[in-house]
C-alpha cells in the first residue's frame, strides 16, 4: 500500500484522537478518512447518484479551448 505524508494541525489530530479513543495520530486520521468515505457511499446509495460518474467525466481529457 502506498503511503502519503502530510502535515496537519496537531490540535486537530489530538482532538480526533480523544473523540475516537485511539492512541495513534495515524489511526485517528485513518478513522476520519474511512468514516468520510463510508458516509459518501451511504449517501450515494440513498440518493442513487454516484460521484464515480463525475470522477470519470473529470478524468477524460478535455479539448483545448480558445
Amino acid at each position: 500500500m502506498a503511503k502519503v505524508e502530510i502535515g496537519l494541525d496537531a490540535e486537530l489530530v489530538v482532538e480526533v484522537m480523544v473523540l475516537a479513543g485511539v492512541g495513534s495520530p495515524q489511526d485517528a486520521v485513518e478513522l476520519v478518512l474511512r468514516d468520510y468515505i463510508a458516509r459518501g457511499h451511504r449517501t450515494e446509495t440513498r440518493t442513487g447518484s454516484t460521484d464515480r460518474n463525475l470522477r470519470e467525466a473529470d478524468a477524460r481529457p478535455q479539448e483545448p479551448q480558445g
